[in-house]
C-alpha cells in the first residue's frame, strides 16, 4: 500500500537536501549546463517549481498544463531569473504543493497527468519525489544516483520496470542488483535478456541518466530502451 503522507515527508526531505545545495551556487553556475541536453541548471530549477505548482493542478483536478507549449514556455521563461528569485520560487511552489497534500481528500482517486496518463492520487507525492531526486543528479552539483535513499532507489527501479512491462519494443528482460529481481519488456516466450548490475546502474539506465555500459547483460544484448 501507498503511503502517501510518508512519501510527503520524502518530498520535503529531498527539496530541503536540493535548496541547500543549489543555494551554494552563484548565478553563472547556475547558468551553466545541466547533465539534461538543452537544458542550463536554471532551466531543471524552472522546471522542478513548475512542476510543483502542476502536480497541485492535478491534486485539485486541474489539467497539469494547460498545453505542452504553455509548460515549455514557461520553463523558458523562468530561466532566465537570478538564482536568488529561482531558489524562493523552488521553496514557494515546493510549500503549495506540500500544502496540498496535507489537505484532506480522498486519495483512492483516479487523477490525471500529462498526455492522458493517470494514477491514484496516492502516487502523486512519489512522482514529485521521483522529479527532486533525479532532477538534482541532473544538475551535476555532487549529488549523484549512488547517494540517493535505497528506499527510493528500489522503489523507482520497480516504478520504471513497470512502465517497460509489455512494451512491444523491449524484449522480455529480468534485472537483479543481486538481491532484488524485477521483469519488464514483452511477455516471456522462452528467451529472456538477463541484466545485472549495482542499483544505481540499474536505475540511471532505466531512467536514461546512464548507458549500461557498468550492467552485464547475459541471453542477449543489453535491451535497447524506448524515451520516457
Amino acid at each position: 500500500m501507498i503511503d502517501h503522507a510518508r512519501d510527503l515527508e520524502s518530498v520535503r526531505d529531498a527539496t530541503e537536501r536540493l535548496l541547500t545545495a543549489v543555494a551554494k551556487l552563484d548565478n553563472a553556475s547556475a547558468s551553466a549546463p545541466s547533465r539534461l541536453p538543452g537544458w542550463s541548471r536554471a532551466h531543471v530549477l524552472a522546471h522542478l517549481a513548475r512542476n510543483a505548482d502542476a502536480l497541485v493542478n492535478v491534486l485539485e483536478g486541474r489539467p497539469m498544463y494547460a498545453d505542452a507549449h504553455t509548460r515549455d514556455a514557461d520553463i523558458e521563461r523562468d530561466a532566465r531569473r537570478p538564482l536568488d528569485v529561482q531558489l524562493t520560487d523552488v521553496r514557494e511552489s515546493a510549500a503549495r504543493f506540500q500544502a496540498t497534500g496535507a489537505a484532506p481528500a480522498d486519495w483512492s482517486r483516479t487523477v490525471e497527468l500529462r498526455n492522458g496518463v493517470v494514477d491514484s492520487a496516492a502516487r502523486v507525492p512519489f512522482r514529485r519525489w521521483v522529479e527532486v531526486e533525479l532532477h538534482a543528479v541532473d544538475l551535476g552539483i555532487g549529488y549523484e544516483l549512488e547517494d540517493l535513499p535505497q528506499e527510493f532507489t528500489a522503489r523507482e527501479t520497480e516504478f520504471l520496470a513497470e512502465r517497460f512491462t509489455g512494451h512491444p519494443d523491449v524484449p522480455p528482460t529480468r534485472l537483479t542488483d543481486g538481491t532484488r529481481v524485477w521483469r519488464t519488456g514483452r511477455e516471456a516466450d522462452g528467451c529472456e535478456v538477463s541484466v545485472t548490475g549495482p542499483p544505481a546502474d540499474l536505475l540511471g539506465w532505466l531512467a536514461g541518466r546512464r548507458d549500461g555500459s557498468a550492467l552485464t547483460a547475459d541471453g542477449g544484448p543489453l535491451p535497447a530502451l524506448p524515451p520516457l
